[in-house]
């Protein structure tokens, strides 16, 4: 079977010595599938007794595709007579004691720290679509490849494949390679459509016709598009957020903080102009004391009254809010309004979220660094159950710092603004 350009580059690394972690593709038709069931087969047929995992977020999806791809591929080989497929225990068995086993990766509420996969025992593993489990998963995954390493002289490696995604394959693999920041043991291998000669023109052209977003993912593998339909800011209106040119100012101001509570590393203030930020700051392990002294500050400089300051009053924060005497923000309280919606959280993240899409709301940054780390956290902005009924909700902040490792703080101190939107206008001259 002869293999891409693509492919082949990427079998040179899944044979060096030094990466551990490497993800292929970016786009339809890369050759994806094939190039992680042809690596499989042949560390079965050269290492026998080693024992492999092939995964995918759920196991019916895997089954009813992978799965099928590797029967087609070793039919195409001649070598279907080398192994067989039990369905009940999910595992290709080889008559030279080999075995691959088949893994579903999603992350049940149930089984939050994966301990499924506790006295899992592999040799390697190839993750189909690892854009759609999450990092938790394929960190696991990896730990587990330990079975017979020194007796077939091999090194723990993980392959993943999948389409563009704004998430920790992003985060880990795509914008590093980008910037030439990579780590050693990671590596990206981008493949599209018009590397692999052996698609037909037709299947090109469909992808063409499809709608921008899907095009530019599928057939450009342009990582900055996201086709979740529950993901509520796009691309463009992120960046729309950042050149705030149009936004008038001289109004208004106000002041929003997330307080660091335990397992956070900072606190977050921005102050606005009606909806313009036009200043952030961030404090690292600061006392409540030295946080309140800093807010106080701020409300004399810019002139803001203690009724248009408002803090996260969850944890910790809740002591901010006594010394300040200002607004609290909790975020599993109920909608304002008796609009329709899970809690304040949510309805404050979506509404702001909608605000910044109509371009009605943006910041003054000019710090490129913290421009990603906001732009990753707006990404993470989604609507959860969007296809039951029910009242709206957006992702938790528990599964958002899973999707990018960490705290949501930035995202915290910009859907609060919203706050001030939901309750009567009042006026007031400064009183600190």
């Amino acid at each position: 079977m002869k293999l891409i350009k693509k492919q082949e580059h990427a079998v040179h690394f899944l044979k060096d010595r030094v990466t551990t972690e490497l993800l292929y593709g970016g786009s339809a038709g890369g050759g994806k599938s094939v190039l992680g069931c042809l690596w499989l087969i042949e560390m079965c047929q050269t290492h026998a007794g080693s024992r492999w995992l092939m995964g995918r977020s759920k196991l019916k999806a895997l089954k009813e595709t992978t799965l099928n791809s590797f029967f087609d591929i070793a039919s195409d080989l001649g070598i279907s007579d080398q192994f067989n497929y039990n369905a009940q225990s999910n595992i290709i068995y080889w008559s030279n004691g080999s075995e691959i086993i088949l893994k579903d990766l999603f992350l049940y509420p149930s089984d939050p720290l994966f301990d499924k996969l506790g006295s899992l025992e592999i040799s390697g593993a190839f993750i189909d679509e690892c854009n759609q489990v999450v990092f938790k998963a394929w960190q696991i995954v990896k730990s587990r490849i330990r079975y017979k390493l020194k007796e077939f002289d091999l090194i723990p490696k993980v392959l993943g494949t999948c389409n563009p995604s704004k998430n920790w394959t992003y985060k880990r693999f795509y914008k590093p390679s980008k910037v030439g920041e990579l780590v050693n043991y990671r590596k990206f291998i981008s493949a599209l459509p018009t590397d692999n000669e052996h698609l037909p023109q037709s299947y090109l052209d469909s992808l063409l016709e499809l709608d921008k977003q899907s095009r530019e993912r599928l057939y450009f593998g342009n990582w900055e598009f996201d086709n979740d339909p529950s993901t509520i800011i796009d691309y463009d209106s992120i960046l729309g957020y950042f050149n705030p040119i149009h936004l008038e100012t001289g109004g208004k101001k106000y002041i929003t903080i997330d307080v660091a509570r335990q397992g956070k590393d900072k606190s977050v203030i921005r102050v606005w102009d009606e909806w313009l930020c036009i200043k952030r700051i961030s404090f690292a392990k600061n006392t409540i004391t030295g946080l309140a002294e800093s807010v106080t500050k701020l409300m004399k400089e810019y002139k803001i009254s203690r009724i248009n300051v408002i803090a996260d009053e969850d944890g910790v924060g809740g002591g901010l809010v006594d010394i300040l005497r200002c607004k609290g923000f909790v975020n599993n309280s109920r909608a304002l309004n008796n609009e329709n919606y899970s809690n304040l959280k949510s309805q404050c993240s979506h509404k702001m979220g909608l605000k910044i899409v109509r371009g009605e709301v943006g910041e003054i940054c000019e710090d490129s660094s913290l421009i990603d780390i906001i732009s990753e956290e707006m990404e993470t902005v989604k609507l959860v159950d969007m296809d039951k009924d029910g009242k709206i909700k957006v992702l938790p902040k528990e599964r958002v710092k899973e999707l990018i490792g960490r705290s949501p703080d930035e995202w915290d101190t910009i859907f609060m603004r919203y706050w001030f939107e939901l309750i009567p206008r009042r006026t007031s001259s400064l009183k600190v």
